[in-house]
């Protein structure tokens, strides 16, 4: 894997740095090698995060970064803006970088390949800018049905709320399931997956509406006629019930899941980068839910924000015993429980889950 060095200037504890969380969490693409942030510098990436050492540094500077890294190939933009804007103040560490011979990963919609400046720079040292919505900006397949023909269970990983660690728990089931010795095909709806190096990925927000539908179906066609995979696993975008990201009626519509775990948070009053609206009362998506599915949830996630490990465990326990539904706290409980309910649910005739499709009974 190449070096790459993540910017996340003044952003990393904020939920615009998820990409930034994605990529010190998980990278199969790019060997993290760290994180310019002058407000954390001195710091490991990890402990910060979450309080799990990964030996990743966070640097006060892109030259003090580049001192410590001399053969760092790539500078990876590490947040997510509201609007997909590149921070004022990063263009100039952008161009820094260049000139000291990096290639620049960006997820934002601010497309860097446009920006004359930088994209002269570019061309100058002789280094890419790779604007990865762009790559699925003409992606363009319409939805036919095929999705009928996935015989993989499908399980997708919806939120309460947008930037709540629903890509984060998806891929710790796609772990689990590899540990119960299925086979599992993770499919990124997001930049951050493109940058973590899975091979199916489409950037859902980057698509025109229209072909949002085909491109969920074609990717998971495409994984399940590939691969042939026991279990497919996948991630929201946005959130049902967000103002300004709405999203996950397109994954239930078109990738027609088996099983959906909703992930909450019940430490967030108000919805992400938008503290006017508060987030709904969680038994309103898990009603929503079965009524677009035609199933309840079959497991719920809680993300530890604002929390203490004794509150989110104490949060679980109370969520469990209200609803019904079996409840983790991921980065404490692990998601393993999950996994074997949804292997064990999947392999219950089609009769005892009336209501689930036929796809979920090749476990």
């Amino acid at each position: 894997m190449e070096k790459a060095l993540v910017l996340t200037e003044g952003r990393y504890l904020t939920t615009d740095g998820k990409t930034a969380h994605g990529l010190v969490r998980y990278s199969k693409k790019y060997k993290i090698a760290g994180l310019v942030d002058s407000t954390l510098a001195g710091r490991d990436a990890g402990e910060v995060l979450d309080g799990i050492h990964r030996g990743i540094p966070i640097y006060g500077t892109i030259e003090e970064a580049l001192r410590e890294n001399p053969d760092a190939k790539w500078l990876i933009i590490g947040v997510a803006t509201p609007g997909g804007v590149l921070p004022s103040s990063y263009k100039r560490i952008v161009a820094k970088a260049i000139k000291a011979g990096l290639g620049v990963v960006n997820g934002l919609h601010h497309f860097l390949s446009d920006d004359p400046y930088l994209k002269r720079l570019a061309k100058q040292k002789g280094v890419e800018i790779i604007d990865v919505r762009k790559i699925f900006y003409n992606y363009r397949v319409p939805f036919t049905g095929k999705i009928e023909d996935v015989k993989a269970t499908k399980v997708a990983v919806l939120g309460t709320d947008a930037a709540i660690g629903k890509r984060t728990t998806a891929i710790m089931l796609h772990e689990a399931f590899k540990a119960l010795g299925l086979k599992s095909e993770f499919i990124a709806m997001g930049q951050t997956g493109w940058m973590q190096g899975f091979k199916y990925c489409i950037v859902m927000d980057s698509i025109i509406n229209d072909f949002v539908a085909g491109a969920i179906e074609d990717v998971f066609y495409r994984a399940w006629a590939e691969e042939r995979p026991d279990v497919i696993v996948t991630h929201g975008e946005g959130s049902l019930l967000h103002p300004a990201f709405p999203g996950g009626f397109e994954l239930i519509g078109a990738a027609r899941p088996d099983f959906i775990v909703l992930q909450h948070a019940p430490g967030r009053l108000t919805f992400d980068d938008f503290p006017q609206y508060r987030i709904p009362p969680l038994e309103n998506y898990i009603r929503m839910i079965e009524l677009l599915s035609g199933k309840p949830p079959i497991a719920i996630t809680i993300n530890t924000q604002n929390l203490t490990k004794e509150e989110a465990l104490e949060w679980a326990e109370r969520i469990e015993s209200e609803t019904g539904i079996m409840t983790r706290v991921p980065f404490y409980q692990g998601v393993e429980d999950i996994a074997r309910l949804i292997a064990s649910k999947a392999k219950e005739p089609a009769g005892v889950r009336a209501s689930e499709s036929a796809g979920a009974e090749v476990l």
